[in-house]
């Protein structure tokens, strides 16, 4: 299954980055194995600021075909083993391609976040969107390796 990030915003050279690219790299590199690919990271952004409902229309546009989980204060709370096994479930399901969704500053259109099949969050407290990109990118990398079996993720 591959899994895709469509997110709001172009990250530029710095530390964000760096750390993005090594967490989905690894992820990649572990989840090949386990039938999980990286698929494409597609990065839209507004640039006539036209608010959540233009970034929803740009997000639709670059999303793939197939499940979506969308990243907000008001999805469900997972465990990283949780989540894991989420992802894992989608792949025993023959789910193709997975998108995953964070919207920009302002968060994501209701109307988008109601069409996801899943909404996730990272807890009670808002992030900033570039934040959440790397931790869904590590976490991507956790899930991996709790499915191979790695010592990453400890208890």
């Amino acid at each position: 299954m591959k899994v895709n990030l469509c997110v709001v915003g172009r990250l530029r050279a710095g530390p964000e980055k760096a750390l993005i690219d090594d967490y989905l790299a690894r992820f990649d590199k572990t989840g090949r194995a386990l039938g999980l690919t990286l698929g494409q990271v597609l990065e839209v952004e507004d640039r006539k600021g036209g608010g959540m409902s233009a970034e929803a229309d740009l997000l639709r546009k670059a999303q793939r075909a197939g499940a979506l989980w969308v990243m907000d204060e008001r999805g469900t709370v997972m465990s990283s083993p949780q989540f894991a096994d989420a992802i894992a479930g989608q792949r025993d399901a023959g789910i193709g391609d997975l998108t995953l969704m964070i919207g920009g500053a302002d968060g994501l259109d209701p109307d988008l976040r109601a069409s996801a099949d899943r909404a996730l969050s990272f807890g009670a407290m808002v992030w900033p969107h570039m934040l959440a990109r790397v931790m869904l990118a590590e976490q991507l990398y956790r899930a991996a390796s709790i499915l191979a079996g790695s010592p990453y993720h400890r208890i």
